[in-house]
């Protein structure tokens, strides 16, 4: 197979639920011939491939085999220079937080020709699973997005910036940091700040914790949340459909 006739398709599988594939993603996974797919895809996706199709797990989460990012460039390489459809299917969507770009570049040095499929990312999606309008008229006016945590593993700085302003700010990858942020935000905020923390956000599992920054650590301890899990900071938590539904608050696995 010649790789001018070869395209990789980098394409974003949401935030979880598989019913909230793009139809044109799904139309990659049904046409692929491999799938490199990460940790935080719904293996029902995997199950819309055809037959034949090479399946090739290149995910990164404790407990399992985590494979570099190098590892992974290499490997899309050498498939898309054997197979005429290979899809790198990345949990969200590949252009946030995803490092979809950096493997685009990697494989276009090599001549493969990259189409991007977007998908839901959980920054916005875990939000709207929660019940929470990541904006709302009267409310609040902007709403950021910051990684939690750095390549270092140190806590983004970028936190401490959103902190001051009176955004809607949503964190990923931060739960290891998660006291930190919830007395960065009670120091340049209040205590009473509303802090929500969503677990597997639009999955079977979701598991949501809804308090402020002075007791989100026990609300995440009572409803047994770790990660993956994103975190929602600001008044719009108070808009939470959950709040006013606390008589179903056992059966959707919600701390309040």
């Amino acid at each position: 197979m010649k790789q001018a006739e070869t395209t990789l398709y980098i394409v974003g599988a949401g935030p979880g639920d598989p019913e909230l594939m793009t139809l044109k993603g799904m139309k990659a996974i049904t046409r692929a011939d491999v799938i490199l797919y990460d940790a935080l895809v719904d293996e029902r996706l995997l199950q819309e491939s055809k037959p034949g199709c090479r399946l090739v797990y290149v995910g990164k989460r404790k407990g399992k085999k985590e494979f570099p990012q190098e590892e992974i460039n290499r490997l899309l390489v050498f498939y898309a220079s054997r197979f005429e459809k290979v899809v790198r299917l990345k949990g969200g969507d590949p252009y946030v937080f995803g490092r979809g770009h950096e493997e685009l570049e990697y494989v276009q040095r090599h001549g493969i020709h990259v189409e991007v499929i977007p998908g839901i990312s959980s920054s916005l999606a875990a939000a709207g699973a929660a019940g929470i309008p990541l904006t709302k008229r009267g409310v609040n006016e902007s709403f950021w997005v910051v990684t939690g945590t750095l390549s270092s593993g140190e806590l983004s700085n970028d936190i401490i910036h959103a902190a001051k302003s009176s955004a809607t700010v949503v964190i990923l990858m931060g739960m290891t940091h998660l006291a930190r942020i919830a007395e960065m935000f009670a120091l340049t905020r209040s205590l009473a700040e509303p802090i929500a923390v969503i677990q597997e956000a639009t999955w079977a599992t979701q598991k949501i914790a809804i308090g402020t920054a002075q007791n989100i650590l026990e609300k995440v301890k009572e409803g047994e949340l770790s990660s993956p899990a994103v975190i929602v900071i600001g008044n719009v938590v108070l808009e939470s459909s959950l709040l006013s539904l606390r008589e179903e608050l056992a059966k959707l696995k919600v701390a309040v």
